[in-house]
């Protein structure tokens, strides 16, 4: 299965140029994508294009990551509803290095191989270009009603925009024929959203040198029930473990509804059409056991991060809706803790209290404030129903400093659902 078609199937191709297929089938071409660099992480969003390169490499063609330290500085207008403050060049650059790290880990770009990846950053080529130089060299090739009648730029006529912003499609179509002219790329890809600024690249293409070049773009993921997709409650969901614990990136996964969980599953893992529909197959006999989401969710996070953060992201999902032990709770990471137990009641007690010993009624009605009296916290100990760091604990236990949890945290438990945090400080 080509190129092409593996996309089709997969529901990844919204528009592509004519003789593309042809393209691919003859030789062994090479294709960008455009990073924007106004973070220092890339999010689950970027994982479409970071996808498309992936398919195109295993196809056995050779994908180029632009990153584009020159475009970062001027801000691409197409799906913006207005323009965004410029980042410094420091601040770019910076955010280049750590998008770098991100995409070495699903491109090869070391084997030696022809189609081994490759990584550019614009401001190579624009940072000697003169105003009046790329005004003569690709301005003119342009006409403003090509540009303007392209749909990003339509629909920022209606609120204002820059000629800054305006510029960028020129901008982003000298990257492809610089491109063209240097690596011989002959094809970019991108989002639909990117079709004008990349068929005007094309367009550049053939006027300036006369060459053919190609196009193809993948449909703008949406969820199910018409929210943005790449967004949790908390803002984006990055790839950085830092900026998105591994277990908040495995449980939004697996959060998904059944319906958007069968198309990301196409477009986020390589796993078979046959493997797919036999773990639809599945799920359709079971939903409630949720295969097709833990199938998703399991397959992307040890891509993202490893096996390791995947087994720890599924300890800490156990934690709170399973039977996990203290053991497993010892082995979260601070941020895998407060992440999981992000909203719960929270309260502190002081480090020399524990020290001494706190009784386990204080702690349950005075500090934690999970029961309101003394004697209702009795009888729910007496009955079994009060747990400390997941193991049950009875009336006369007494909480010391050898408790706490990465030597900060003691988790209290009030039946089966409902949990208190307390800080040691």
């Amino acid at each position: 299965m080509n190129f092409v078609e593996e996309l089709e199937w997969r529901g990844m191709i919204q528009d592509v140029t004519p003789g593309t297929k042809e393209q691919l089938d003859k030789e062994l071409t090479t294709a960008y994508i455009g990073f924007d660099p106004t973070a220092d992480s890339l999010h689950i969003g970027n994982l479409v294009p970071i996808m498309l390169l992936s398919h195109f490499q295993r196809s056995g063609h050779k994908p180029i990551a632009l990153v584009g330290g020159a475009t970062g500085m001027v801000g691409d207008p197409s799906g913006k509803s207005e323009e965004r403050k410029f980042l410094d060049e420091e601040t770019i650059q910076h955010n280049l290095e750590c998008q770098k790290k991100q995409l070495r880990q699903f491109l090869d770009f070391d084997s030696g191989k022809e189609n081994e990846a490759e990584m550019v950053n614009n401001f190579d080529w624009f940072k000697d270009i003169s105003f009046l130089a790329f005004l003569r060299d690709a301005g003119k090739h342009i006409t403003v009603n090509y540009m303007m009648a392209k749909e990003s730029v339509k629909k920022r006529l209606e609120t204002g925009i820059s000629f800054t912003e305006f510029s960028y499609q020129l901008i982003q179509a000298f990257d492809f024929y610089h491109l063209n002219q240097h690596h011989n790329c002959k094809m970019q890809m991108g989002g639909s959203d990117q079709w004008g600024n990349i068929v005007t690249g094309t367009e550049l293409i053939r006027r300036k040198s006369g060459n053919e070049a190609f196009a193809l773009t993948c449909p703008l993921i949406t969820k199910s029930d018409g929210s943005k997709f790449g967004k949790s409650e908390g803002g984006n969901v990055w790839l950085d473990a830092e900026k998105t614990s591994p277990y908040e990136f495995y449980q939004f996964w697996l959060n998904s509804s059944d319906e958007d969980a069968a198309k990301y599953i196409r477009i986020f893992t390589f796993k078979s059409k046959e493997e797919i529909e036999e773990i639809e197959s599945r799920h359709a006999e079971a939903p409630h056991l949720r295969e097709l989401q833990k199938a998703l969710a399991e397959d992307i996070t040890i891509r993202v991060h490893s096996e390791k953060a995947l087994e720890n992201a599924q300890i800490a999902s156990n934690i709170l809706f399973g039977n996990a032990t203290t053991e497993q709770l010892k082995e979260l990471s601070e941020k895998d803790l407060l992440s999981v137990f992000k909203g719960v009641p929270q309260s502190s007690i002081s480090r020399s209290e524990l020290e001494e010993g706190v009784d386990i009624i204080k702690l349950s009605v005075e500090v934690s404030g999970a029961f309101s009296s003394n004697g209702e916290a009795r009888r729910m100990l007496q009955s079994n129903g009060v747990s400390l760091n997941k193991t049950k604990v009875g009336m006369d236990r007494e909480v010391n400093a050898e408790d706490l949890i990465l030597n900060k945290y003691l988790l209290l438990q009030k039946g089966k659902k409902k949990y208190f945090l307390i800080h040691a400080e």
